[in-house]
């Protein structure tokens, strides 16, 4: 391709005067592009930040907001002009980048040629540009839209496996030695070597025999007592004892039986449903039939995803930037020795051209139909995250607060998730009506699949979902927001 320079001249907001843009392929998708701004406009902004800070400055023997330029520049120009220069740079690279409808893959680099105080300033900012893209159809792309038939008996059988974890417990009589299964109410009062000990009295403990959840040992002790019965049980006390200092001592038990119960079976009818939250056993039914269709659905709904993933690989890009590829490489390497990641370089590097690709076309069709990700569904994204690991709630999000990063890479999760749910409107769904047993068979062979060609090929594993945090990356707001730190003054 022939260099090509292409010479633009336009005016920006109010401020600024002419900005004069040259723009210079220099091969393949890398660009330079030269900003020259003229030294009126710069000494206009100078002006417009000394009236500013005229108004506020306190500077011995002036009246305030009578301060002369002239002393002004001598004891603050220096400062003045390093932040006119940054919002100078900042607003006129973003414009040029804008208006030349460049979007940039990665952050592009400064390098400044001419600046200061009562000079022009002219500056080259080094850019690799994002591909052009060309979408097919997506009313081409085609893929398996499953649903998952319940069948009845399988209802009934979830439902009598809650019913029975309910533990229906109702007393047996006095003289009715409890047995496994059973369920043993009693008050204790414990002793180490005769002595009392934190945490050792406890009221209305409820165990049920043979489940071994209290203290290893000690419920197989409670077999063949009876209400009002008095045992003393010896056991050991565990390793994670909150008190340390007691920790894997012998203590000594002394039980009061205050009830034997066994366990009853639950009649399944309105009311027992009633009890778990459904109107009736109608309701409950239908309630049990989506939770078990879930199941299935949402890993059936991912492989769905994943031909339609497969298909948008065979659209068209023609340059796939390298500094891209490059960096994707580092994130499939992460935590490799720097021999193993140089073994498997090739095998890195077609993946990341592929997942590359696969961003960029997902964010041109986002882009092309308006696709906005709210602070609402990135926050009821976070929820999701909370809800998945309970007990840890307050540290998952102490680290999203803390990792604006792993924020943002859950923003691209949401974002991906809406853009594939729109393809999904606009595509060709072949819709299969499933079994359990068919959904069952269906996963398994694709996890064996998946497993077979990972280990044959060295398969880098999704440790990082590139189209979930590339694609937000490559989001053209946030690309074009350059920098100042990587400006080179020379």
């Amino acid at each position: 391709m022939k260099d090509v320079k292409v010479r633009v001249l336009f005016r920006l907001p109010e401020s600024y005067k002419i900005m004069k843009v040259t723009i210079e392929n220099v091969k393949g998708l890398n660009k330079e592009v030269k900003v020259f701004i003229d030294k009126k406009t710069m000494n206009s902004h100078m002006d417009v930040k000394f009236e500013e800070i005229k108004k506020t400055v306190n500077l011995k023997g002036f009246r305030p907001g009578k301060v002369p330029k002239e002393i002004l520049k001598r004891q603050f120009g220096q400062a003045i002009f390093s932040e006119v220069l940054d919002k100078v740079l900042k607003d006129t690279s973003i414009k040029a980048l804008e208006d030349n409808k460049i979007k940039p893959a990665g952050q592009p680099k400064l390098d400044l040629k001419t600046y200061g105080e009562d000079k022009d300033l002219e500056y080259v900012m080094t850019v690799t540009e994002l591909p052009k893209v060309e979408l097919k159809s997506v009313e081409n792309i085609k893929y398996d839209e499953y649903s998952v038939k319940i069948k009845t008996d399988e209802i009934d059988k979830r439902i009598k496996e809650i019913a029975k974890s309910q533990n229906n417990f109702t007393d047996v009589a006095e003289e009715v030695k409890a047995a496994d299964g059973n369920s043993v109410v009693f008050d204790y009062k414990a002793t180490i070597d005769g002595k009392d000990f934190t945490g050792g009295e406890g009221k209305n403990t409820q165990l049920i025999l043979g489940k071994d959840l209290f203290i290893k040992g000690f419920d197989k002790q409670l077999v063949g007592v009876k209400k009002n019965d008095e045992k003393i049980v010896e056991a050991v006390l565990p390793e994670n004892y909150p008190q340390k200092e007691f920790a894997k001592k012998k203590a000594n038990f002394v039980c009061k039986i205050l009830a034997v119960k066994k366990s009853e079976d639950i009649k399944i009818d309105d009311n027992f449903a009633k009890n778990l939250g459904a109107k009736d056993l109608v309701d409950l039914k239908f309630l049990v039939s989506k939770q078990i269709n879930e199941e299935y659905q949402n890993s059936l709904d991912k492989l769905s995803k994943k031909q339609i993933l497969k298909e948008i690989e065979n659209f068209k890009v023609d340059e796939i930037p390298g500094n891209l590829i490059e960096e994707e490489i580092k994130i499939l390497a992460e935590g490799m020795s720097e021999e193993d990641a140089k073994k498997s370089r090739k095998n890195f590097e077609d993946v990341a051209k592929k997942r590359i690709k696969v961003g960029l076309i997902l964010n041109e069709f986002g882009e092309k139909n308006k696709i906005k990700v709210t602070e609402q569904e990135v926050q009821a994204e976070v929820q999701k995250q909370l809800s998945m690991m309970p007990g840890q709630e307050k540290m998952v999000m102490e680290f999203y607060q803390k990792n604006p990063s792993a924020l943002a890479s859950l923003r691209g999760t949401v974002y991906e998730e809406k853009i594939i749910n729109l393809i999904k409107t606009k595509a060709r769904p072949n819709k299969k009506e499933i079994t359990k047993e068919e959904a069952e068979k269906i996963l398994k062979e694709h996890q064996k699949q998946e497993h077979d060609f990972n280990h044959d090929h060295d398969h880098p594993k999704e440790k990082k979902a590139v189209t979930k945090k590339k694609i937000d990356k490559l989001k053209t707001k946030k690309s074009k927001e350059t920098s100042t730190k990587k400006v080179s003054k020379k």
